[in-house]
């Protein structure tokens, strides 16, 4: 292996122990799945619960050997009183034990084996609860992933969560889509965490890995959106993702508006070109300062103006486009998407799908299965 400096002059660099460090890394990240963490209590407030569990058990024990304290033989005396009941608990409980106080009655010795005897171990399990917590947390997050693997079903997959991947699975989330069903994909580990900060799962490690989709569930998931920074980076995550599931809806967003056709041949459903759009969003707002805010509101989903697709409900079945309550702007039949003016629409039919322009109080009582439209 080799690499070309500014000099032009070819280093040939053979594998050694920094290479095989930094593999190990990689492949160490690319095996890290990341779920939402859940509130965790601040240490002094565990500290203090299990310090007063600890006295509890302490107080309990002492009490319970004082109601029996005839049963008790003190070397030093013959009675037990209540401090000594505490002094045999403490003594009893850590497994120090002396042995100048003995139970010596039938009825003390029983009490020992079935009721302090628990006690005792109940106290040392709070004591080194904290090594206990320790040394469960990964058998606990393991059994939590492959929990979550199991019910994972038909969600979404977005890879990249920079700020066209955080705009497009906030488009979608206000639709309805709970923050449970995504899965975001990242080769930082930062990112990933501000991400399940935020409630999503993510899976830290490179998208165009077939392992790293799998760890995600791509192979299960619905629909898959692809927001990288890199094109060619877009087209192998889009190679990878299709060759593990034909049936997802894959939407990915490029920056040159040349390697679209690429990306559609490479298997992705929809291609949104960022510069271009951007670039036409420009000039619209130069053309039309009031046009360029109705655009802006339309693609922020959740206020103002809404577009959506929805299902053809019975009402509306027969009916023309036009005598529908909302304000449609395309007809879905079948792979075809016809404008609201197009005479072959006719009279409305029960499999056709609407693309309606509605206001965002409206769009948001949208049926689950009414997914938004991407934006161009």
């Amino acid at each position: 292996m080799g690499d070309c400096g500014n000099s032009g002059v070819f280093h040939v660099k053979l594998p050694g122990q920094d290479m095989i460090a930094r593999r190990a890394d990689e492949r160490l990240a690319t095996h890290q799945v990341k779920l939402p963490r859940r509130a965790v209590e601040r240490p002094i407030r565990q500290v203090a619960k299990r310090l007063a569990m600890a006295l509890f058990v302490l107080v309990a024990t002492a009490l319970i050997v004082y109601a029996d304290h005839d049963g008790y033989r003190d070397n030093a005396n013959d009675g037990v009183d209540l401090l000594d009941s505490f002094y045999y608990a403490t003594v009893t409980l850590s497994t120090t034990g002396y042995g100048d106080i003995t139970p010596v009655s039938d009825a003390a010795r029983l009490t020992n084996i079935f009721v302090i005897t628990p006690l005792r171990v109940l106290f040392l399990i709070i004591l080194v609860g904290t090594t206990l917590e320790v040394l469960t947390e990964r058998t606990r997050e393991e059994w939590r992933q492959n929990r979550w693997r199991t019910a994972l079903r038909d969600h979404t997959v977005v890879v990249g969560f920079g700020t066209k991947g955080r705009s497009a699975i906030q488009t979608v989330c206000a639709q309805g889509l709970k923050k449970e069903q995504v899965v975001i994909v990242d080769p930082s580990s930062k990112v990933v965490e501000a991400a399940t900060a935020h409630g999503y799962a993510g899976v830290v490690g490179d998208a165009t890995r077939s392992d790293v989709l799998l760890r995600a569930e791509a192979q299960k998931a619905r629909q898959i959106i692809i927001a990288t920074q890199r094109d060619d980076t877009a087209v192998l995550a889009v190679l990878t993702a299709r060759q593990l599931n034909r049936s997802a809806k894959i939407v990915v967003a490029v920056r040159e508006e040349e390697n679209a056709p690429l990306l559609k041949q490479s298997g992705a459903d929809m291609v949104i070109t960022s510069a271009s759009a951007a670039g036409r969003l420009l000039g619209l707002s130069v053309l039309s300062p009031a046009a360029g805010m109705v655009m802006e509101d339309l693609i922020q989903q959740g206020s103002g103006l809404d577009i959506v697709e929805r299902p053809v409900i019975k009402a509306e079945v027969g009916l023309g486009v036009r005598e529908t309550d909302d304000l449609v702007v395309s007809v879905v039949r079948g792979h075809r998407v016809l404008g609201y003016d197009d005479p072959s629409v006719g009279e409305l039919q029960v499999t056709d799908r609407l693309i309606t322009i509605v206001r965002a109080t409206k769009s948001t009582r949208v049926a689950p299965d009414k997914r938004p439209l991407p934006q161009d």
